[in-house]
Parts: C-alpha cells; sequence; structure tokens
C-alpha cells in the first residue's frame, strides 16, 4: 500500500469510529449514563438500566446497540488497521468526546 492509501485508510476508519463514538456519547446523555466511568460499559451490554439516572427504554437499548456495533467495528479496524493505529484513532476520539461532553464524562 502507498503511504497516501494509507493514509486515507485511516482516516476513513477514524471518521467512522468518531461517529459512532458520538452517537453513543449522546445516547449516554439522554440516558443520564456516565458511559466511561469503570464497569458501565459492560453493564449497558449486559442490558443493565440501572446504570441510567433517567428511564429512557428506547434510548438505552440503542445505547446497547451502538456499542455493540462499536465492539464490532472496532475489530474490523483492526484487522485493517492494526492495534497500535486502532488505539491511537480511539484515544483521539475519546478525547475529543471528553471535550465536547465533560459534565457527564470523567476526567
Amino acid at each position: 500500500m502507498t503511504e497516501q492509501h494509507d493514509q486515507l485508510l485511516v482516516a476513513w476508519w477514524a471518521k467512522n469510529l468518531d461517529e459512532l463514538d458520538r452517537e453513543v456519547a449522546r445516547l449516554a446523555l439522554l440516558c443520564r449514563v456516565r458511559i466511561l466511568d469503570p464497569g458501565v460499559i459492560e453493564r449497558v451490554l449486559k442490558r443493565d438500566a440501572s446504570v441510567c439516572e433517567t428511564d429512557n427504554p428506547v434510548a438505552f437499548a440503542k445505547l446497547h446497540d451502538m456499542v455493540m456495533l462499536h465492539y464490532a467495528i472496532h475489530k474490523k479496524s483492526v484487522e485493517a488497521l492494526g492495534q497500535v493505529e486502532t488505539a491511537v484513532i480511539e484515544a483521539h476520539v475519546i478525547e475529543q468526546l471528553k471535550k465536547r461532553y465533560a459534565e457527564w464524562i470523567p476526567k
């Protein structure tokens, strides 16, 4: 692969992970779920709605589905780019989310 092709591939994966993670953050805000607190993602995956500070079953179901999709896309990204590049992308996305949703995402 050429360097330009590599950069385009990385940009494509970064855009997709960013869009997905923004939707996860939006749904977490709707449900008032502190998604980055320890153990919360695992509870969302187990459909434990007690992590919600507000009752919104439709948004919580979508949140669960988006987290599942995130893991599937993460796996594909690792296959396409490698673990290191995927980790760099995700760290950048999480930093952006922390800036956007500072009151709900712990520092």
